[in-house]
């Protein structure tokens, strides 16, 4: 059974940062693309940033680029979600996702809840 566990969500005030981390089972994750996605209330789920099976490629929303950063440690089937300058707009559930590219993903996690107070 694949399982995809998010964790590292909370309430931080804005200028701080969060780190989230998906914890994988169930698949081959060092040949799985991963992705973050987030969905805000009323909106739309939204890319957020992907990185290849090998970590050696990334791929970054524009409205994160520089702020937060993704990577991936194979041995512990685990991808993560560095974010810095967390901004209010940042606040929404943020969902794992694995797939066979950066830009198809079709395995999704239960998601954790980014609460940023202005």
């Amino acid at each position: 059974q694949v399982q995809l566990v998010e964790s590292g969500g909370g309430l931080v005030q804005a200028g701080g940062s969060l780190r989230l981390s998906c914890a994988v089972s169930g698949l081959s994750f060092g040949s799985t693309a991963m992705g973050w996605f987030r969905q805000a209330p009323g909106k739309e789920r939204e890319f957020v940033a992907a990185i290849s099976w090998s970590g050696g490629n990334t791929d970054y929303a524009d409205s994160v680029k520089g702020r937060f950063t993704i990577s991936r440690d194979n041995a512990k089937s685990t991808v993560y979600l560095q974010m810095n300058s967390l901004k209010p707009e940042d606040t929404a559930v943020y969902y794992c996702a694995a797939g066979p590219s950066l830009s198809a993903f079709d395995i999704w996690g239960q998601g954790t809840q980014v609460t940023v107070s202005s």
